[in-house]
């Protein structure tokens, strides 16, 4: 017993020297050819084979030290906030489409009030009839507005700036509607009011439910816009009735593609290549009313050729 504490003692043992201190650098990896030591008074022996070992104790040194670690970075933590994001990008989509087509009713009600003002109302029918340039001077200030909410961010994106302008905008867009229906009759404006609704409601439900991502044509659909105004520049040289109402119908079939198109860009979605920013309800807004406003215009001219 007493040799056995007395072989210890030779190397680092309770009465002999102290050991070196723990040097990191000495235990990245090194090569080793083994250690073999005998376990108790038994045949019972441990064997560590050769080769190379890697610094466990201190990865972080080995990293720092340029050597390749294998157990140096911690698994990642488990966390909520991807599914957070996820139901809160929806909830803010879903508060986005109910402020759009919001807005979106208010200012069609403003507009067919303000239609059924010019139609009923026999004085300012008839003052409409004389005063030609009134609708081309709100034809003028609708012009202004879209530029002024399409180009600057601040103003349609500044609360109540914002809804001022628009405010302005749908009057400005009434009144010139108003002025255009009085040389109609009242029942053909109702019947292209009736159309308008009816397709546009129609056209909103397909754009909801359709997989098909229309989002994705933005570069045909303005090929086809400007292919329709070259043949609004031949309609207005040749002034046939046949290719007007042949232009009615390529315009109403160019806004009823926009409306679907403007309708995805609101919702968003996976299966949509690109989406409106929630910011911007007032643009989105003011794009689906120009798409029904036109499309009013293109029906009742179609309507009026006809009868």
């Amino acid at each position: 017993m007493d040799q056995t504490k007395g072989s210890h003692s030779g190397e680092y043992g309770w009465g002999g020297p102290h050991p070196p201190p723990y040097n990191p650098q000495d235990y990245g990896q090194n090569s080793y050819t083994g250690v073999s030591y005998q376990v108790g008074g038994g045949n019972v022996a441990v064997i560590t084979p050769p080769g190379t070992y890697d610094n466990m104790i201190h990865p972080e040194d080995v990293g720092a030290a340029g050597e390749n670690q294998q157990y140096g970075q911690a698994p990642p933590v488990y966390s909520h906030g991807l599914e957070e994001s996820v139901f809160s990008d929806a909830a803010i989509r879903r508060g986005f489409i109910r402020k759009v087509y919001l807005t979106l009713m208010i200012q069609l009600l403003v507009t067919v009030g303000i239609i059924c003002a010019f139609l009923y109302w026999d004085t300012l029918r008839i003052w409409a009839l004389d005063t030609y340039w009134f609708c081309y001077t709100m034809l003028a200030v609708v012009m202004v507005l879209i530029v002024a909410l399409s180009c600057c961010d601040n103003l349609r994106r500044q609360v109540p700036l914002n809804f001022i302008a628009l405010g302005l905008f749908t009057i400005a867009e009434g009144l010139m509607l108003g002025s255009v229906t009085v040389l109609f009759d009242a029942e053909a404006v109702l019947w292209a009011v009736g159309a308008t609704a009816l397709v546009s409601f129609a056209l909103s439900v397909f754009a909801m439910q359709s997989k098909w991502d229309f989002t994705a044509a933005y570069g045909s659909l303005w090929v086809f816009a400007w292919t329709l105004f070259s043949f609004a520049l031949l309609c207005a040289i040749l002034r046939s009735q046949y290719l007007y109402i042949l232009y009615a119908c390529l315009g109403t079939l160019l806004f009823s593609l926009y409306l679907v198109f403007d309708t995805q860009l609101i919702l968003g979605g996976k299966h949509r290549k690109y989406e409106v920013s929630p910011e911007e309800y007032v643009f989105a807004a003011l794009n689906l009313y120009l798409d029904i406003v036109t499309m009013f215009l293109l029906l009742l001219q179609l309507i009026g050729l006809c009868r």
